[in-house]
């Protein structure tokens, strides 16, 4: 969490006081406020507010259609989620390697493509924009749906678009560790009708038929589903955290590029190449090294200065190594809802193993990544810096 207040604490407040906080009310209302603030403020048609990014990337698959017999490209870097999104569909995750930004690579995703793959998910991992021109490209002519995992982008844009709308849906998170928090929470947006007739049955298939008009000019068949749905205590925090979200991006933008004029090209220090770095979200400095060790050595030099710094190799359920329930091929408890047991899936690509990404563990090996406070000072700075540049 970055930024937190008496705001969040009144509004929260205000939807407790109301004591009418479900999230179909005749009160505040704050969850349906914030879809229609979230979706202007992106510059998509639909907006739904749910429980978590992992919730909103199952439900935008179900919207497309992804199921068993279905392959769902996803990179070898990202948090164990965006693959399990997959698997709760019914389908496959295939997992491709990432380019030099750490975010999926176009060239790997073509060579494994296929004639089961019906969606490629690029994930802007760390706020760091993906190739989206490039995959909408194969997109065009291969036929496949872009979903982006925007769940740690929230505010992020590329090429001027807001991260999350390229594509034919977006998913971001709202939990604790992100850009704007209601401790738990996230968003799906689309522009596509049927994507977002089926995430909204999906997402609340218990309650969406019962309460209020949510039905009204829905023309796509009621089906079983999830239960995904918040309450206004989450709309009512969403709404005050989003009205942080231009001075938090522009605050964390600044000081990257702060650091990074201070501290790169001297020594082995060099930034990591970007797709759009004035889209970046600014949270994290990436520093790219020629080899692993100089990688560890200058993280040495910043923890005995007490600089913080993390070598994402180390971390865990973010690199494909250490999905176990991916690698192991457990999608689920009971065998007959296991995807890698179902007849449907019986040849698509899940031939897993520990090296299948050779690329992408090098660049995580070598990559070095200084996390941005958007509060420091510029004395933080000069301090931060000199520790780095000692």
């Amino acid at each position: 969490m970055y930024r937190v207040g008496k705001e969040e604490i009144e509004a929260f407040a205000r939807a407790i006081m109301s004591r009418d906080f479900f999230k179909i009310n005749g009160s505040g209302q704050e969850v349906l406020h914030f879809d229609d603030e979230w979706r202007q403020t992106v510059g998509a048609r639909y907006s739904l507010t749910m429980t978590s990014g992992f919730a909103a990337l199952t439900s935008a698959l179900i919207g497309m259609g992804v199921g068993p017999g279905d392959e769902v490209i996803v990179p070898a870097y990202t948090y164990i989620a965006s693959a399990l999104a997959v698997t709760a569909t019914g389908a496959i995750p295939v997992i491709a390697e990432v380019d030099e930004t750490l975010t999926l690579d176009p060239k790997d995703v073509e060579k494994k493509l296929s004639p089961y793959t019906k969606v490629v998910m690029p994930v802007h991992i760390q706020g760091f924009p993906s190739d989206l021109d490039a995959l909408k490209k194969l997109s065009a002519k291969h036929g496949f749906r872009i979903l982006e995992d925007a769940c740690q982008a929230d505010g992020g844009s590329y090429h001027g678009k807001y991260l999350g709308t390229v594509g034919d849906a977006g998913a971001y998170s709202f939990n604790y560790f992100k850009i704007i928090t209601s401790g738990e929470g996230g968003a799906l947006v689309t522009d596509d009708r049927q994507i977002y007739e089926r995430a909204l049955i999906y997402h609340d298939a218990a309650a969406v038929a019962f309460f209020g008009n949510q039905l009204d000019g829905i023309t796509e068949p009621l089906f079983g589903g999830s239960e995904f749905r918040v309450s206004d205590l989450t709309g009512a925090m969403l709404r005050e955290q989003l009205k942080r979200l231009p001075a938090l991006t522009s605050d964390l933008r600044k000081n990257r590029d702060a650091l990074a004029e201070l501290v790169c090209g001297r020594g082995k220090a060099v930034q990591a190449p970007s797709h759009d770095i004035k889209g970046d979200c600014g949270t994290t400095l990436s520093l790219r090294f020629e080899t692993a060790k100089e990688c560890r050595g200058y993280q040495k030099k910043c923890a005995d200065g007490g600089v913080g710094s993390t070598v994402p190799i180390d971390t865990g359920k973010h690199i494909y190594t250490n999905w176990t329930q991916i690698m192991e091929k457990r999608g689920a408890m009971h065998p007959a809802m296991d995807p890698f047991k179902m007849e449907a899936n019986k040849g698509l690509n899940m031939d897993y193993s520990p090296d299948m990404c050779p690329t992408t563990l090098d660049l995580l090996s070598r990559t070095l990544y200084i996390a941005v406070n958007p509060d420091w000072t510029q004395n933080d700075l000069l301090q931060i810096a000199s520790v780095m540049n000692g």
